[in-house]
């Protein structure tokens, strides 16, 4: 070990050699997918928009809590993907890299999010353009840094989509961090200091997977409980339904603006 490494802690010892122990795609072969995907956290959403459009499951991602659906939808003549990505950074960085090593190409994902700051109502659009990397998941995929952004043209792609429907959106940073319950007053006034407007758990992970395996990714957050005063305010955030499967259509019309995979 080069001197000094020993004295990191692992987190920061970055390797930059293209190949792991196991590769995503020596374990998930190649499989007629969409080349488009939408990652939707919303379990009520996904159940509503295969059931209207037909949805049918071409094959899944596992882990140990059970098979997670990849369903396959005819959305407005268009091939598309829809998948629950799971919750926290490395379950989604891992269903991430099986989609890719499936055959996904291009994606946006669309969920909710903790509130920083008071002025962002229930339900706002949130277009994150930066992640602080305060989990995990992402050290693995690109060196140490501050921050990971995700594609442009998939920003781009969002806030089109957006414009397009003369929907409200803000854009900005967003937190990501790993202890959910470890969001101290000190961190969250230090993030809303760097330009923070929401914390979840997956954004920064997202964006260094793709980044790493050269995939256009792009994230859509609704506004959800608000951790901004003195008590943390619940909202009524997860049965905002009409607002939810919004965020879910704009997810699928910006992922198709993308240009299909070279």
């Amino acid at each position: 070990m080069p001197d000094g490494m020993d004295s990191l802690p692992p987190i920061l010892e970055f390797d930059p050699s293209r190949t792991a122990v196991i590769e995503p795609g020596e374990v998930n072969r190649p499989a007629d997918v969409p080349s488009h995907a939408v990652l939707c956290f919303f379990q009520d959403v996904i159940a509503s928009v295969v059931q209207q459009h037909g949805g049918r499951v071409v094959d899944h991602v596992v882990s140990e809590i059970g098979r997670n659906p990849i369903y396959e939808l005819d959305y407005e003549g268009r091939r598309l993907a829809l998948v629950h990505p799971g919750v926290g950074a490395p379950l989604a960085a891992g269903f991430l890299e099986e989609l890719i090593a499936r055959g996904c190409r291009a994606f946006v994902a669309c969920g909710g999010a903790g509130v920083l700051v008071p002025d962002v109502a229930l339900g706002h659009v949130i277009v994150p353009t930066a992640a602080i990397r305060d989990e995990g998941t992402s050290y693995h995929y690109l060196p140490a840094s501050r921050e990971v952004a995700p594609a442009p043209q998939a920003v781009d792609a969002i806030e089109q989509t957006l414009a397009r429907h003369t929907i409200p959106y803000v854009t900005g940073k967003t937190w990501t961090t790993d202890g959910l319950y470890r969001e101290t007053r000190g961190k969250l006034e230090r993030r809303v200091a760097e330009g923070c407007l929401t914390v979840e758990m997956e954004a920064a992970a997202f964006f260094a997977v793709a980044a790493y395996r050269g995939v256009p990714l792009g994230q859509i957050l609704y506004a959800g409980d608000d951790l901004s005063g003195d008590a943390w305010d619940e909202r009524g955030w997860d049965g905002h339904v009409s607002g939810r499967e919004k965020l879910f259509r704009i997810a699928a019309e910006a992922v198709l603006r993308l240009p299909p995979p070279g």
